[in-house]
């Protein structure tokens, strides 16, 4: 639909009842006809959100590169197929974790368990089928409900009690700390079978050259194509949407980063399995959060509870749902976190690790403060993570000093969305 049948519409409605045509006019959003007007529409976008502090993306990307080129000037390995390869790999454990701490931060929460719990799912993992010689399918399914059930139990606290999310987590941590302690015995390490599914999760690679152009393929039509249908659904509602070769062109774009990525990988071992799982939970997270209506009550709830609320939407249950999430990706990444070093041990989820899956998330975009961000938010944030470590660690330097680095890149994205917050407030935006 065009702007001017846009405008007959309004014309029409305004002559059929004179009196609600100021307000007809008035509630209509310029920002929704960017779409139509082009890449200068966008151009024009583009400038008002820089103006008013919406910069998405834009600064996780631009230092990413910035890392990426600096790494690379010190170290010529550092962007090599072998270590691109061993960092996609490793970041995969931490990104599932921070994909469900994402949804916690879109309420405006926090989980601090997601580390104990994502402990206990591999040491439950490692005595059922270990220790007693259960199934590795049923010993994994239950590992992973293991990390659901925990997350049930602290929404449940959270949402119908009403103790504050960061006590209940907090006491979640000890808690599952404790019990993870509990089952793996005196011992305190349980190593997996080298060539059970759980090891695989990491170490499988598909080595045919055509799986990874095959993935990327795949992508950048599943990318077209979705485009290219959505837009027919908007012209078909009458409202803007995006002109063919602007679709064109990110399809282009997309698809020079995924062959890139699918080229580089065929230069090492081929295809991880772990990339494609992650990959595939981040499409299938982001279509809940953006095309759903439990998405829409997620960000809702964000925004303003009472809102919400009146709404008619179940507050308590979408709080609930949203921490049982959050502990199955726990459970989930703690897995492929035991998949890495193809053992349960007592040092899962301690040290820096729930730092790293919190930080993740928020250096990627998701706001502290709720109702912002998408599950690609932690992927962006676990890449940016994750390089500096393999960077760090190819340099020499001590761990103190990774710690340092680490927290300093934490608190300069704090601030970013805090000043970013306060800059659409003055806009008038927030």
């Amino acid at each position: 639909m065009s702007i001017d049948k846009t405008s007959t519409a309004a014309a029409d409605s305004a002559a059929e009842n004179p009196d609600a045509a100021p307000a007809a006019v008035a509630a209509v959003d310029p920002r929704l006809l960017v779409r139509e007007q082009g890449f200068a529409g966008y151009l024009g976008e583009f400038k008002r959100k820089m103006k008013a502090g919406d910069l998405g993306s834009i600064p996780v990307v631009v230092g990413l590169l910035l890392i990426w080129a600096i790494f690379t000037s010190l170290n010529s390995n550092f962007l090599t197929a072998g270590n691109f390869s061993d960092m996609s790999v490793a970041m995969v454990g931490t990104g599932m974790i921070a994909v469900g701490i994402v949804f916690v931060l879109l309420l405006g929460e926090i989980d601090l368990s997601v580390g104990s719990v994502s402990g206990v799912a591999g040491a439950t993992f490692a005595v059922l089928n270990i220790t007693h010689g259960m199934n590795e399918v049923l010993a994994l399914v239950l590992a992973i409900l293991t990390g659901t059930v925990a997350g049930t139990i602290h929404g449940f606290v959270f949402a119908r009690i009403g103790v504050p999310a960061f006590a209940v987590t907090l006491a979640g941590l000890l808690f599952w700390q404790g019990f993870m302690l509990q089952i793996l015995g005196s011992n305190g390490t349980i190593n997996l079978n080298s060539d059970g599914i759980v090891v695989k999760l990491t170490s499988y690679y598909f080595s045919d050259v055509a799986a990874a152009y095959g993935l990327a393929i795949v992508v950048t039509a599943g990318y077209f194509l979705s485009a290219f249908f959505d837009n027919r659904r908007r012209e078909a509602a009458g409202v803007p949407s995006r002109p063919l070769n602007e679709v064109i062109v990110r399809t282009v774009l997309l698809a020079v980063l995924v062959f890139a990525a699918a080229i580089v990988f065929n230069q090492y071992k081929g295809l991880p399995l772990a990339v494609v799982i992650f990959l595939a939970f981040l499409l299938l997270t982001d279509f809940v959060l953006r095309r759903t209506s439990y998405g829409r009550m997620v960000f809702a709830l964000g925004g303003s509870v009472e809102a919400s609320r009146r709404a008619g939407i179940n507050v308590e249950l979408v709080r609930i749902s949203v921490f049982a999430i959050a502990g199955t990706f726990a459970a989930m990444g703690g897995l492929f976190v035991a998949s890495r070093i193809a053992s349960a041990n007592q040092g899962a989820g301690a040290g820096d690790f729930l730092m790293n899956v919190i930080a993740a998330a928020v250096i990627g975009g998701t706001s502290l403060f709720g109702g912002r961000g998408r599950t690609w938010d932690a992927l962006l944030g676990v890449m940016v993570i994750v390089s500096i470590q393999y960077g760090l660690a190819l340099q020499g330097v001590a761990s103190p000093v990774q710690y340092m680095i680490t927290g300093g890149v934490l608190l300069a994205t704090v601030v970013i969305d805090a000043v970013t917050r306060k800059t659409q407030k003055t806009a008038g935006r927030a």
